[in-house]
């Protein structure tokens, strides 16, 4: 049997962790051949978020520095050894858990390497992103699909799909500690030519949960990330999938 482990940062999501982790299609993944197991990684939060997460049979992993990007990168080297696929989400269920079968069939299928959850392509609810902020994010897809040849559509999504060796890359060269994780994730993956592509999915209202982007100071730190990676190389080279079936059959 194959395994799924699924990811969730949180930093006080206690209104929403409980649905996003209940809502997950164990049964489906079941009948795809794929156990599935469930790690939040908790970013010190204050409320209730770790004991709503424990109650929904999830394990809890702590990141004490401040910041999504080092909880991402915390519960990418918390992934269990036997690990074949990662999904990835956010813990305030504006993404619907669902829904994640949509973005596991294009790598279970051998498709692509990554999967993007694509809010600007799917179902985009209303008052769950105001207009400014999804102008912001089709000028900075724009920017990565032209200057990385990238087919994504959403660069600021929270909703990823990978196969696992993707990760393993991502966990040794991802730098960014807040918001601007995706555009590195997206451009550095890009400058790897692991193949993207995006799935269109709902983007849900917020809830009683206080998004914490702020516009203006995160869309200039997302801007330079951008620019950053431009030439950007890893420091070591990184055998793709089928090179390293070769590898290990040669040795």
């Amino acid at each position: 049997m194959k395994k799924i482990t699924v990811l969730i940062p949180c930093y006080n999501e206690e209104k929403g962790i409980g649905d996003v982790i209940e809502n997950i299609p164990y049964k489906k993944l079941m009948a795809l051949d794929y156990k599935t197991e469930v790690i939040v990684i908790d970013n010190n939060s204050s409320d209730k978020t770790i004991q709503k997460a424990e109650s929904k049979g999830a394990r809890i992993i702590h990141e004490n520095r401040q910041g999504k990007g080092y909880a991402v990168i915390t519960g990418f080297k918390s992934i269990p050894k036997d690990t074949d696929k990662v999904v990835m989400l956010d813990g305030d269920n504006t993404y619907l858990s669902k829904e994640m079968l949509r973005l596991i069939e294009p790598l279970d299928s051998g498709f692509c390497d990554v999967v993007i959850g694509t809010r600007m392509g799917g179902k985009i609810k209303s008052n769950s992103m105001t207009t400014f902020n999804r102008w912001g994010n089709w000028f900075l897809t724009f920017l990565v699909r032209i200057a990385y040849k990238s087919t994504v559509t959403d660069v600021c999504t929270g909703y990823f799909a990978w196969n696992r060796h993707v990760v393993d890359f991502l966990a040794d060269n991802l730098e960014s500690n807040g918001f601007s994780l995706e555009m590195e994730m997206v451009t550095k993956m890009a400058r790897m030519n692991y193949e993207m592509f995006s799935v269109p999915i709902t983007y849900d209202e917020r809830g009683s949960s206080v998004s914490k982007l702020k516009p203006i100071k995160d869309g200039m730190i997302i801007l330079s990330t951008w620019m950053k990676n431009l030439n950007w190389k890893p420091e070591e080279p990184v055998l793709l999938d089928a090179e390293k079936s070769k590898s290990d059959y040669s040795a």
